[in-house]
């Protein structure tokens, strides 16, 4: 059997995972968290303005009346995470994504593409388009005096991690990235790309070391209570399928009109996708602006997705919830501070419902 392109960065690692999950199976309930993070780029495939406008709009038309169909084990309908290009900056493409996020069932966070510009540059253009989502658009959200953001590096080039240091440049860029504010990167995984992480299937801090490029290759596991180091690394389930085709094929949580989920593929990400004690933290991925993607997750893709979400752990007896990407975060936040992440996430529910209030009276 043929091996697939660059099996020898994750192989490594996902065996050791599966061993290590079948010596010390996890016992009682689990609880499952899911996120879907969008590369979402209007502009792909150098799109005109009326293209990227149209793309978005049918987001905002179809996207929630998909939400209003399925509820999560609190309640709640599911949310979606725009990681939105800095280089595709739009003010009313961001307006329409903030207006989702208003309504409870959907964010924005931060994605970019660079090639080699320099440290300044990637400074000047990622702090500028953080604070134009936050003061402007009202997006993002302000921590200890600091603005806060998730994040995905475009073309998986994270901290220079590519060959001859293309699209990206920075040896030094997991440190910048903490030090602009941000929580968390969801790049991770990429599979057969040779950005792909010898880490899988674990939440883990990356260490950086700003002479050598790839600094979350490996990296520290998340424990409660631990030490935090450097930038917290929250990647996707990545792993082997072994059914629905003669040959096995990689596992790595992407969600498109060529691969659409399925029961089998819920029961992968189930098996494969990180775990801290009774928690699952699922996150998936997708190209959701491109036409053989939108086409297919907003016409029946993401309904078979929740629908599967929701067999599967009702079979299990599992609650689950549907989050963004930042709630994630906060649910692994609260288990590193001890504390119960569905608890946490209640109260801030709580608190953003509040905010969403004041928010309606001063329309």
């Amino acid at each position: 059997m043929k091996l697939p392109r660059h099996a020898e960065l994750w192989l490594p690692g996902y065996l050791r995972d599966r061993f290590a999950r079948w010596t010390s199976p996890a016992t009682g309930p689990m609880r499952v968290w899911l996120a879907i993070a969008d590369h979402y780029e209007p502009f792909v495939g150098r799109a005109d303005e009326k293209t990227a406008t149209e793309r978005v709009a049918l987001w905002s038309r179809e996207w929630p009346s998909i939400t209003e169909r399925y509820h999560d084990s609190a309640g709640r309908h599911p949310s979606y995470t725009f990681f939105y290009p800095q280089e595709e900056y739009r003010p009313h493409l961001i307006d329409a994504l903030a207006q989702m996020t208003r309504s409870g069932i959907g964010d924005v966070e931060i994605h970019i593409h660079h090639d080699g510009e320099g440290e300044r540059d990637f400074v000047d253009r990622m702090s500028g388009f953080r604070d134009t989502l936050f003061h402007k658009h009202g997006l993002l959200r302000e921590h200890e005096g600091k603005i806060r953001f998730g994040f995905i590096h475009g073309n998986w080039a994270l901290d220079n991690s590519l060959p001859g240091g293309r699209w990206c440049g920075l040896n030094n860029e997991i440190t910048l990235l903490e030090e602009l504010g941000c929580y968390a990167d969801f790049t991770m995984p990429c599979g057969n790309s040779p950005a792909q992480a010898r880490t899988v299937n674990e939440i883990y801090w990356a260490v950086d070391d700003p002479a050598k490029p790839k600094s979350y290759d490996r990296g520290r596991r998340f424990q409660a209570g631990d030490l935090a180091k450097d930038l917290l690394m929250i990647p996707g389930p990545l792993g082997i399928r072994w059914a629905e085709r003669f040959l096995p094929r990689i596992e790595k949580g992407e969600i498109a009109g060529y691969d659409l989920p399925s029961r089998y593929r819920v029961r992968r990400w189930l098996a494969c996708a990180p775990r801290v004690g009774q928690d699952i933290f699922i996150k998936l991925f997708t190209h959701g602006t491109q036409e053989r993607n939108s086409s297919a997750l907003l016409s029946r893709g993401l309904d078979a997705l929740f629908e599967a979400v929701q067999a599967e752990c009702g079979l299990r007896r599992w609650p689950f919830f549907y989050v963004s990407c930042w709630e994630m975060y906060q649910a692994i936040d609260a288990i590193w501070r001890r504390e119960d992440p569905v608890a946490a996430r209640t109260g801030q529910l709580e608190l953003t419902r509040s905010q969403a209030s004041l928010d309606r009276s001063h329309e």
